[in-house]
């Protein structure tokens, strides 16, 4: 019983070993040993299975057990000697040869070839080892076997010269005995007998190899005297024959070095000169060396030998000289016609002639059989009549005969074998020609037999032995390193056993050794197209398109561009992947152009065309191809919508399906086309043909789970609106009673693929459904895995909520969701690429424009909310809603974004009266303080629109009487009593908004527009300039408050106007945002405080007019315009010539271009900009032009007042300049005067008026216009204006004064207008004309120089320098009517130290006189 439990567990372990289950057949040995513990098959079956698992140390163990149980059984033996072979360990090389040994012992006797292959691998052993005593004495043993076997001759001449090649490597460093078998070899290929199978004189290339170990013999005399000491009187002819044998040896090696050396033997050889054959070696060994002129000497020895004709002949092969080379070797073929090489030459000279002397019978193929018959060992021969039977007679089996003789002959001729190898393929006798390579490769050394190994190598590599097809073209490519060939070969190895970056160093190898190999390049891009490296395989798809249209590259080059586009279609990136595609379409319809019979092609552009159906409809617009979308004219690209390229998809389905019929996945394809073509309503017959498709698809391939999948969501498509709503409804219940399951089932799914989007999905769906924190993060997590909708749409809900309860910014919760993680910009990008793609969600778009507007983005912010009113006004039911909603956050962003316009037309284009109802139903609804103080704001702001402004009024109050005023009702109740002038209101509601505490962010700002207003309106213009400094130092970094104050400087306290610019520049340095409009700001205090560029030549108004003109505002043209102006005023002051003439029309166009972006003020401006391109014309002498710009203007506005003003001023001036000093005529003052009473709210045009009546005499006129204007401009509240006025008036009577007319009038009106003046506010000027009334009245008085010594001496209090001037000037000469020379000394000091050039030159003259 126990023997044949035995028996059946050793059964079982051969079987598990056969089919690679070792592990099982470790176990059935380990149940036999249980019962039989000395059993020699168990342990044998247990080294080799442990041998399989790589347990080399357990298998050895296993082997030398089965060994000291039968020491003389082949088996364990033979394991032992496997293992050994397989691993690398330095103990286990060691004891291989003990184990070659002991196998040789047992196979003598059983199995002859198994021996002999012993023998071999332990001689290899021994070789590699540099043992050559152990190589010879393996290799004598060897050879016995082979005599006592009875091997013929030939057979054990070829194993002699195998053991000589292999003792030939190290000479010098053989024993005795190693000597002594290279003696009994060079006896034995010495012995005629033996020898005479060579064939003659003429060597082949093996015997070469063979006589090589002579040759060194030879090369070193003391070894032959020491260790080959042949004896006796033979050994001087034994050693001049070897000589002969060394040189023949050399010369047919066929190299330069064999040459050199060839050459020194002859000198060893004695009567070398007169020996025909040696002198026939010497000139082949010239002819190697390329000497032909010493070969052409040589020949004049011997010139009617056959050997001398022969070497003629060769001379004029090298020469290139072939029918001379011909005559030679015929003769000398006809004085010695039995030697075969002879014949040979002459034929090889036939061959390489042309094909038309291979076609010739009577040439090559005749003489290279004459040379076969006299000499049937010379190799050379038969591989050449090989090559004519290959391809010129095409008798593949003559051929193969003749390789196969010529390969026998000679072992080391590669080409002979090679193309025997190669007929022998090709005629299916894989056995003969594995044979032969494997020959080959046995004997074959390190570096060498290429062809051998690279052929085997192909022949693993076609039957799918890649590990082997892989080592053996390594073996080829150590031979030649450069082979580009056997490069590709192994690449293509590599890439077969799926190694793809060894493949793609090789095929890049490859492409460097050969650039201009398609091939490699081509392989290289489809390995990195299967690594997914699409780009970088693109990249050189396109270099080999660059160079033909290769078919197989067109189409990679598409599949790369498709699948880029889908990579890009999952991050949501539509318009790039739409670019791709259509690239895609491109190059795939110019490969289906050239294979229009391929339907993996039209599968691809089908592919193409269909995907075009993830992205939004108005994106996928994609140019095609005239013939491939069927439209004229056919050499130019279409435009296609998305539904026209679904068709185009659709027929290219259909183009496939025809040349594959019973392809299921195409079939499928087109019910998904057709699918999408039913989504998107293009073409409703598709209902149906969209289930077949995918039916078909089902039957060809059943067990393919997409088409099931796709057949449940085609016909879910088809389902009946109320069979849906009952789905979602089981579906709705079925989560809320298994969402503990559920929740299990996406925790597994998360642990066995962390990076599936879906399971955390829905994960975070069911945390929102109980409540759970980490909703949100769960959401966040989707959306850094891959974009997904539900996910970006879920994380962007969980955000806006969030923002939009205000009660936990101080939580922990807040600062990690929403601060740390960054997550308004986060889900703002998440969403943004999500309505890119799915543009039908109002949603979405709602949460978008919250998104951008929190982000500061109002622009995008306002592009959001229209999309989202337009998609929310088809429903009816929604209107109200949505008209109060879109007023609400449309509105007011295209308001803040200066989208007047589009403002505008938002806020006239809402029914008022609706929007009423619907807050007076949210105040009846409201239920806090807070929330109905907004609603009553919101009503009074309709009310006021309406023109109710009691009700506003009444509405404001209410709010303002709540428990909890809000801010923004006491804003709208202050900013509607400025609006309407009431200060009261205005003063009223603004304190109580001051009580409310300190004011943040942009309620500072405000909070002092609101004051400086106020103060404005009161008339406390100094005031204002204070509000907005106190605000500026109580919040030095708020930027919009320092654009503020430079914002309101100019325009009411201009004497600050430094301070403007400055505070204009520091708002432009503190915000990006502020800077630009700091910028104009800036430009305008310094126009105002009159710095050009002549006072400063960086810092001026025309250089910052310059910056800010990057600003897209009509306003920054026109302070450019002012300040060119101002620039010529300076130089035309100066005495200089002005630089910027001509540039008044150039920036009047720009201004008006720009200014149709700001409606509500580019009225205004281009006014304003004509009325200083006139003034810039006129001061040039540029009348003419004047004129015409004003006919030109008034020729589209023909009742334009102020045009009408411009264009009689210009007249006015030209009339004056032609009068020369003549009064004009009544008549045209009379139109002067009625051209300005037009123009209600000019009063420069009065000042202008009164100017031209001052220049004709008629002050009184002129006073009266003055004080029309001073009328005016207090009517219109211009504190600028009043103030002009009074000092214009004041001048205008201080000329008379000066001229001592008689009569206190004109001294009564100049401190009239002065005082009033000084009444506004400080006055320089005023101060000045006072000074000087009372200089030109009071010349010499105390109070004169008083009043002089106040503006010249305090002049630092920001008096104009112009003002100090003036003082200095008649203070001087009211000091020296007085003769003080003191004080006039302190004078002219105060000049020296301001730089008055001009008072110190009049009091030069002064002192001369």
């Amino acid at each position: 019983m126990s023997n044949k439990e035995v028996k059946s567990a050793l059964k079982n372990a051969r079987d598990a070993i056969k089919n690679k289950e070792f592990k099982e057949a470790l176990k059935h040995c380990k149940a036999a040993l249980k019962l039989e513990k000395n059993n020699y098959n168990a342990w044998v079956f247990i080294g080799v299975a442990a041998s399989e698992l790589e347990q080399p140390d357990q298998a050895q163990t296993a082997y030398r057990k089965a060994l000291e149980l039968e020491p003389e059984q082949l088996l364990a033996w033979q394991g032992l000697a496997n293992l050994y072979e397989k691993s690398d360990q330095t103990d286990f090389k060691a004891e291989l040869p003990k184990v070659y040994q002991k196998l040789i012992e047992l196979y003598e006797s059983s199995d002859k070839t198994k021996c002999y292959e012993a023998i071999r691998k332990l001689a290899d052993i021994f070789h590699m080892e540099k043992d050559y005593l152990q190589v010879a004495r393996v290799w004598r043993r060897l050879i016995q076997l082979k005599e006592g076997e009875g091997a013929n001759k030939a057979e054990l001449l070829q194993l002699w010269q195998q053991m000589t090649c292999l003792l030939s490597d190290s000479m010098e460093d053989h024993d005795n005995e190693t000597q002594q078998h290279v003696r009994a070899n060079i006896i034995y290929l010495n012995n005629p007998l033996n020898f005479s199978r060579v064939g003659g004189n003429l060597l082949t290339r093996s015997q070469r190899c063979v006589l090589r170990c002579g040759i060194q013999c030879i090369d070193r005399p003391c070894c032959v005297l020491s260790g080959l000491k042949l004896g006796g009187a033979g050994e001087e002819a034994l050693g001049q024959k070897l000589l002969r044998l060394r040189l023949e040896a050399l010369v047919r090696t066929g190299d330069e070095h064999t040459a050199d050396q060839a050459l020194e033997s002859l000198s060893q050889l004695s009567d070398a000169n007169n020996d025909p054959v040696l002198v026939a070696l010497k000139g082949r060994a010239y002819l190697q060396k390329g000497q032909v002129d010493q070969v052409l000497q040589l020949l004049n020895s011997h010139p009617d030998l056959a050997e001398g004709l022969a070497l003629r002949g060769l001379a004029h092969i090298a020469q290139g000289h072939h029918q001379l080379a011909e005559q030679s070797l015929l003769q000398a073929a006809a004085q010695s016609p039995a030697c075969g090489e002879y014949y040979f030459v002459l034929g090889r000279l036939y061959w390489d002639m042309g094909e038309e002397s291979r076609r010739d019978r009577s040439k090559a193929h005749t003489h290279l059989l004459k040379a076969a018959k006299l000499d049937p060992y010379l190799g050379s021969v038969f591989c050449y009549l090989g090559h004519y039977y290959r391809e010129v007679a095409r008798d593949q089996g003559r051929a193969r005969g003749c390789y196969k003789r010529a390969f026998e002959l000679d072992s080391n001729d590669a080409e002979s074998g090679a193309a025997s190898v190669d007929l022998s393929m090709n005629e299916g006798d894989m056995d003969t020609a594995l044979a032969v390579l494997q020959s080959v490769i046995q004997r074959a050394t390190p570096g060498s037999a290429k062809w051998a190994w690279m052929r085997r190598g192909l022949y693993h590599l076609k039957v799918g032995q890649h590990p082997q097809a892989c080592a053996d073209l390594q073996a080829a490519l150590r031979a030649d390193p450069q082979d580009w060939v056997c490069w590709e070969c192994l690449g293509e190895a590599y890439l077969n056993r799926r190694s793809f970056t060894s493949a793609l160093k090789a095929f890049a190898k490859a492409q460097l050794l050969n650039p201009s190999s398609i091939y490699s390049l081509y392989q290289t891009a489809a390995i990195k197209q299967t690594l997914g490296k699409f780009k970088e395989a693109a990249a050189e798809y396109l270099q080999i398109i660059a160079q033909e249209d290769y078919v197989p590259a067109l189409k990679g080059l598409g599949e790369c561009l498709l699948s880029l586009a889908r990579c890009l279609m999952e991050d949501y990136r539509d318009g790039g992947a739409i670019d791709l595609i259509q690239q895609a379409i491109q190059y795939l319809f110019r490969a289906v152009e050239l294979r229009p019979d391929l339907s993996c092609l039209w599968k691809l552009l089908g592919d193409a065309c269909t995907s075009v159906s993830t992205v939004a409809p108005n994106r996928a617009r994609v140019v095609v191809p005239g013939p491939l979308a069927g439209l004229q004219p056919p050499d130019q690209g279409h435009l296609l919508n998305q539904g026209h390229t679904l068709r185009v998809g659709e027929r290219c389905y259909g183009r496939a399906l025809k040349l594959m019929p019973e392809s299921s996945s195409l079939w499928y394809d087109l019910g998904l086309n057709y699918y999408h073509q039913l989504t998107y309503n293009i073409n409703v017959l598709h209902s149906f043909s969209s289930p077949q498709c995918v039916k078909k698809a089902i039957m060809l391939n059943s067990s393919n789970h997409s088409y099931w999948n796709a057949l449940g969501v085609v016909a879910m498509s088809k389902a009946s609106t109320s069979i849906v709503c009952v789905i979602l409804l089981f579906a709705s219940f079925l989560l809320h009673l298994l969402s503990q399951l559920s929740h299990e089932a996406f925790k597994i799914a998360q642990s066995l693929e962390p990076l599936y989007v879906n399971c955390w999905i829905g994960q975070a769906l069911i945390a929102e459904m109980v409540g759970s924190y980490d909703t949100m993060d769960l959401f966040r997590h989707t959306t850094e895995l891959r974009t997904h909708t539900e996910g970006v749409k879920g994380y962007a809900y969980w955000v806006c909520a969030t923002l939009l309860d205000k009660s936990n910014r101080d939580s922990e919760l807040y600062r990690y969701n929403i601060v740390q993680m960054n997550a308004v910009s986060a889900a703002q990008v998440a969403l943004s690429k999500y309505t890119e793609r799915i543009q039908t969600d109002p949603d979405a778009f709602v949460m978008l424009g919250f998104l951008n507007e929190h982000l500061q983005l109002k622009k995008q912010a306002v592009l959001a909310y229209q999309r989202c009113v337009c998609l929310e006004m088809d429903c009816v039911c929604l209107r109200v809603t949505v008209r109060l909603y879109f007023v609400s956050v449309v509105f007011l962003p295209l308001s803040n974004t200066g989208q007047w316009e589009e403002a505008v037309h938002v806020y006239s284009s809402t029914p008022l009266e609706w929007l009423i109802q619907s807050y007076e139903k949210a105040l009846m609804v409201t239920s806090t303080e807070k929330e109905k103080a907004y609603i009553l704001t919101s009503l009074a702001l309709l009310q006021h629109r309406l023109g109710n402004m009691d009700s506003a009024k009444t509405l404001l109050f209410k709010c303002s009487m709540l428990k909890e005023p809000v801010p923004e009702s006491l804003l709208c109740l202050c900013a509607l009593g400025l609006v309407h002038g009431d200060s009261t209101l205005a003063s009223a509601a603004l304190t109580e908004l001051l009580k409310q505490g300190r004011a943040t962010g942009a309620a500072v700002e405000q909070r002092c527009l609101l004051t400086c207003t106020l103060l404005a309106l009161q008339g406390n213009y100094s005031a204002v300039q204070r509000e907005a400094s106190r605000a500026v130092h109580s919040n030095p970094g708020n930027p919009s408050l320092w654009a503020l104050l430079s914002r309101l400087v100019p325009q009411y306290y201009p004497r600050k106007a430094k301070g403007g610019a400055v505070a204009g520049h520091v708002a432009c340095l503190s915000s990006m945002t502020q800077g630009k409009r700091a910028l104009l700001y800036s430009g305008v205090n310094q126009l105002a405080c009159g710095r050009h560029s002549g006072e400063d030549r960086s810092r001026n108004a025309l250089k910052t007019m310059q910056r800010a003109v990057l600003l897209y505002d009509p306003a920054v043209w026109a302070g450019l315009m002012a300040a060119c102006h101002t620039e010529n005023t300076a130089c035309s002051l100066s005495g200089t010539t002005p630089g910027r003439r001509g540039l008044e029309q150039v920036l009047m166009a720009v201004v008006s271009e720009k200014g149709r972006s700001a409606l509500p003020l580019a009225q205004a401006l281009e006014g304003w900009v004509l009325q200083q391109a006139v003034t810039g014309l006129t001061s040039g002498g540029q009348l003419e032009q004047a004129e015409a710009l004003c006919s030109q203007v008034l020729s589209v506005s023909p009742e334009h007042p102020a045009v009408v003003l411009l264009l009689r001023q210009v007249q006015c001036e030209h009339l004056l300049l032609s009068s020369a000093g003549t009064a004009l005529p009544a008549s045209v003052l009379e139109q002067l005067s009625s051209a300005v009473s037009a123009n209600h709210t000019s009063v420069a045009a009065w000042h202008w008026l009164a100017e031209v009546y001052r220049t004709q005499g008629l002050l009184v006129q002129a006073v009266m216009a003055y004080r029309q204007s001073l009328q005016l401009a207090s009517q219109l509240d211009l504190h600028s204006g009043k103030m002009a006025c009074l000092l214009r008036l004041a001048l205008l009577a201080l000329s008379p004064c000066m001229l001592k007319v008689p009569g206190d009038e004109w001294k009564e009106l100049v401190l009239e207008a002065t005082t009033e003046a000084l009444k506004l506010g400080p006055s320089p000027v005023a101060l000045l004309v006072q000074a000087l009334l009372h200089f030109a009245t009071k010349m010499s008085a105390r109070e004169t120089r008083r009043l002089l010594e106040r503006l010249v001496y305090f002049s630092s209090q920001g008096y104009p320098e112009t003002v100090a001037c003036v003082a200095r000037w008649y203070l001087l000469r009211h000091l020296h009517a007085k003769d003080d020379l003191e004080l006039m000394d302190t004078l002219v000091d105060d000049a020296k130290a301001s730089g008055d050039s001009r008072l110190l030159e009049f009091h030069t003259r002064l002192t001369s006189c």
